[in-house]
């Protein structure tokens, strides 16, 4: 064992005293030869004798010097350096396919490693600073007989923890929002609602002062204090170290700053980075429609569970269905129905989360089309560029290199392309993995966050995307490499060494099969998600998106109490009503497909019998006076509300033609009752169902209250106007001003602006899919252009012999151009046939386009032919300008 340690010690001592043991080597030799020219000296040879042999009985000293060489190093790692230098000096040699190669595989790479540090990021690591996030599942409510999922209740979320064994903890979170400062616009403000154990459980502890204390979360807006965010200190309280126990107005109400979230904490909420945190004592402050910690029926908790160590989703999912089964038998009234269910962190459906799992999803797979075409296209580079060393290939097997040295070599050097397009990769996705939130718009004066995670996961996926782009790089060439013909070689010089004969040609022409292949399946889905994209717009959402205008007034936020904001609302309303080219004037507390969310209600419908299993559950608006005519929406019977409808007349709805048909059995349900929360309204409406919460979403029940008669401070503002929504602003802040020095309007937006914001997950699939069929498009195109032109080098004799027997330009231009069109014919059909396939993935991303439309699939075909027409006319036009006299005499 000694014998062996020392051997290696040996070894690796050598790899870094090389040159001083090749000198004592040296000299080692010389003195043994000169011993032995010595000794056959005195034998009585002469002196020309005597040194030949001494040389004969040395062996030869450049083969004795490799044979010392191997037994006192490493061979394997000296020649990996040797071949390492020798890559090194042939790229040098040839910069410009140098620069081409790394260029592709730069961005072949640097996709992959974006789209993966976005998924890490976004799904898998979406939380920075939070702990053991693999133990962290989303918790949401279901309803049975019901798509989607619902929220949880507070007292059923304490019945969960109570019961629950496999779980560690239960955490509340709830995205709301504040105005924090005042001007000529109102500054919004992204917080949460969350559980007094919230900052203990995922383990973040804030760098100043503490986290919410047990029991701060109980009690209707018994405990007004707040945790800030690290970016709010430092930006509104300029890092002022003495802030704990300084107050901060959050709707209203004075709260005490009781501590400051470390730096890079956003919360947990994708998309959005949190400012502040409340507990959930203070939930009616910040949503008004009361004390909800109470009422088993109200569901407003998005929540997560993290799992004791070792536990399974399964097996937590398990234990909280059976306490769910539970609650429903003891509490039929508010849980008839009703069930819980567990999401991976990268399936959490109530943020963002949800919402780009399809985008990225597919992009990952368009990502990997695009690195497959990158190295396809520098593979091809490579096997022209072997074509050129086919005499130096030659030489090597002559002179005795067997075939897996030139392997490694070949290895060697498809590894420095891989290397440095890695390293340039990485360094672009670095400054990418922000891009993504730049495709989203600003909501409500807030931009989102959503950026990219470049930890030691995505650095390990990366190095093995160029690990496999190695191995393919360096095989491509080397299949053809192994085929050397010695003897035909030495005999011929003109003979394909590494391919050159139509026959060996196979394997370049594969490469662009698969490039035309993959770029048209990506051209066929941007077409069919362009198309999906322009459905969605051209939709009818059943209210009108051009000529209204919403805004909003935080008058919660200021501290407004009901009674005050009832007087404001109706003042502002006549006031923007009375300004020149205003048609009408309507206030809602939620808006069509914006982000906050819709009241709900279990209901009770005079005679409708529901199903054992079924609790009728529908969501609602509340709206004022004019709501219906300002917003488009056509009534099918009845009325709309008035301004007689308020707090002292009787309870009133209005129903859409769904709810309609569904609780009514197709009457007119005009005069007849309807009970929510215990009180009987009386329908005094149908309005044509709309859009509520997205443009995809199939028609529900859903019906209307007057706001007088379920009021809550901070409608938003619905103005039907002529007026540009930029004018409009100007106007309205004066008007606001007029009545409140001290508040301004949100952004004033038209509700084709809110439809497009509600789009954004489609406009983000569309752009990056877009982008990257682009790129492989680009790559593809290069690629049939770099086969073509080699075909040309190497057929200069033949296009020179047909020209000299009487072939003209325009033969020789048709020939040429008809062989690249067949490549990109054999591509296309490749390729439609993956596309018939694979694009029925989109669906989650399609909205009323076929996977098979035949207007992508046509699309696709007219951009490819263009495109392999411009690859291939100027090889072709090159073979038409050939000398015949020269390409025969040379």
């Amino acid at each position: 064992m000694g014998e062996f340690l020392h051997g290696v010690n040996r070894r690796i001592t050598a790899l870094f005293s090389r040159r001083r043991l090749e000198q004592d080597f040296d000299q080692e030799l010389r003195a043994h030869l000169e011993m032995s020219v010595e000794r056959n000296l005195r034998r009585g040879m002469n002196g020309e004798e005597a040194r030949r042999a001494a040389l004969a009985d040395l062996g030869g000293i450049e083969q004795t010097k490799e044979i010392y060489r191997d037994q006192r190093g490493v061979p394997m790692v000296e020649n990996f350096v040797q071949d390492l230098r020798f890559g090194l000096r042939m790229l040098r040699r040839s910069p410009g396919f140098s620069i081409l190669a790394i260029l592709c595989l730069t961005l072949g790479i640097g996709a992959n490693a974006a789209v993966f540090s976005w998924i890490e990021g976004i799904l898998f690591r979406p939380y920075p600073l939070v702990a053991h996030q693999e133990r962290l599942v989303a918790l949401t409510g279901t309803a049975r007989g019901e798509a989607g999922h619902t929220d949880i209740s507070w007292p059923d979320l304490l019945d969960l923890q109570k019961h629950c064994t496999l779980v560690d903890s239960f955490i509340v979170t709830k995205i709301m929002g504040t105005t924090l400062s005042l001007g000529d616009r109102a500054e919004r403000t992204i917080g949460s609602i969350v559980s007094a154990n919230y900052f203990d459980a995922i383990g973040v502890h804030p760098i100043l002062g503490r986290g919410f204390a047990p029991g701060e979360d109980v009690g209707s807006n018994a405990h007004p204090v707040t945790v800030i965010g690290y970016q709010l200190w430092k930006s509104r309280f300029k890092g002022d170290t003495g802030i704990i126990g300084k107050t901060q107005r959050l709707n209203g109400i004075e709260h005490t700053i009781v501590g400051v979230a470390p730096e890079g904490f956003l919360g947990t909420f994708v998309g959005w980075g949190m400012q502040f945190w409340v507990p959930a004592s203070m939930e009616e402050t910040f949503e008004g429609g009361g004390y909800k910690l109470e009422d088993r029926g109200a569901r407003w908790i998005e929540a997560y569970a993290r799992l004791k160590p070792g536990v399974t989703i399964g097996q937590a999912q398990q234990e909280m269905s059976a306490v769910a089964m539970r609650l429903e038998a003891d509490f039929p009234a508010t849980n008839r129905g009703r069930g819980v269910r567990l999401w991976p962190l990268w399936q959490t459906p109530f943020n963002n989360a949800g919402t780009l799992l399809p985008t990225l999803g597919i992009m990952l797979a368009v990502v990997v089309f695009v690195l497959l075409i990158a190295c396809a296209n520098v593979g091809n580079l490579l096997l022209v560029r072997a074509f050129t060393r086919r005499h130096e290939m030659t030489v090597r097997v002559a002179v005795g290199a067997n075939r897996s040295r030139l392997l490694q070599q070949l290895l060697t050097e498809g590894l420095i392309l891989s290397g440095v397009a890695a390293m340039s990769g990485l360094l672009f996705a670095h400054w990418c993995r922000h891009a993504l939130v730049l495709l989203f718009p600003v909501r409500g004066g807030v931009a989102m966050t959503l950026p990219g995670e470049i930890d030691w996961r995505v650095l390990a996926v990366s190095a093995g995307v160029c690990l496999i782009s190695t191995l393919s790089l360096g095989l491509v060439p080397a299949i053809q490499t192994g085929k050397i013909d010695l003897a035909g070689a030495l005999k011929s010089e003109m003979s394909g060494v590494v391919g050159g004969g139509q026959g060996k040609s196979w394997l370049r022409s594969s490469l662009v099969v698969l490039q035309v292949s993959l770029s048209f399946l990506l051209l066929v889905g941007a077409g069919l998600l362009m198309q999906s994209l322009q459905r969605i717009r051209d939709l009818d959402p059943g209210f009108s998106t051009r000529g209204v205008l919403v805004t909003a007034v935080d008058l919660r936020g200021a501290g407004y109490e009901a009674q005050r904001a009832k007087t404001f609302d109706d003042d502002l309303v006549e006031r923007v009503r009375a300004l020149p080219g205003v048609e009408s004037v309507a206030l809602a507390r939620a808006t069509p497909l914006g982000y906050g969310s819709y009241s709900s209600s279990a209901i009770a419908v005079d005679g409708y019998q529901p199903r054992p299993e079924e609790q009728p559950t529908v969501q609602y608006n509340q709206v004022g006076p004019g709501y219906f005519a300002t917003m488009g929406i056509p009534l099918n019977s009845g009325r709309e509300f008035t301004r007689a409808d308020n707090e002292t007349a009787a309870l009133v709805a209005v129903v859409n033609d769904v709810m309609a048909a569904q609780y009514w059995r197709g009457d007119d349900p005009v005069g007849k009752r309807l009970q929510v929360k215990g009180q009987w309204l009386s329908v005094v409406g149908v309005a044509k169902v709309s859009k509520y919460q997205s443009v995809r979403e199939n028609p529900k029940p859903f019906f209307y209250v007057p706001l007088r008669q379920d009021f809550s401070v901070g409608a938003s503002l619905n103005i039907r106007t002529r007026i540009p929504a930029e004018t409009m602003a100007t106007e309205l802040a004066r008007e606001v001003h007029a009545l409140d020095a001290n508040l301004a309007p949100y952004e004033v937006i038209s509700l084709q602006e809110e439809v497009d914001r509600s789009t954004s997950a489609q406009r983000v699939a569309v752009t990056l899919l877009g982008i990257l069929g682009g790129l492989a498009l680009l790559l593809a195109t290069v690629g049939l252009y770099a086969v073509m032109s080699y075909t040309i080098s190497q057929s200069t004799r033949e296009f020179g012999l047909r020209m000299a027997l009487g072939a003209g330009a325009y033969t020789l231009l048709r020939q040429v151009m008809a062989h690249g069109l067949a490549l990109t014919t054999v591509g296309v059909v490749v390729g439609a046939a993956a596309a018939l396939g694979l694009t029925r993935l989109l669906g989650n991303l399609l909205y009323k386009v076929s996977p098979r439309d035949p207007v992508a699939f046509g699309s696709a075909l007219v951009v490819m032919t263009l495109a392999s027409v411009a690859a291939c006319f100027l090889p072709a036009w090159r073979a038409t300008r050939t000398d015949p006299a020269r390409a025969l005499r040379d």
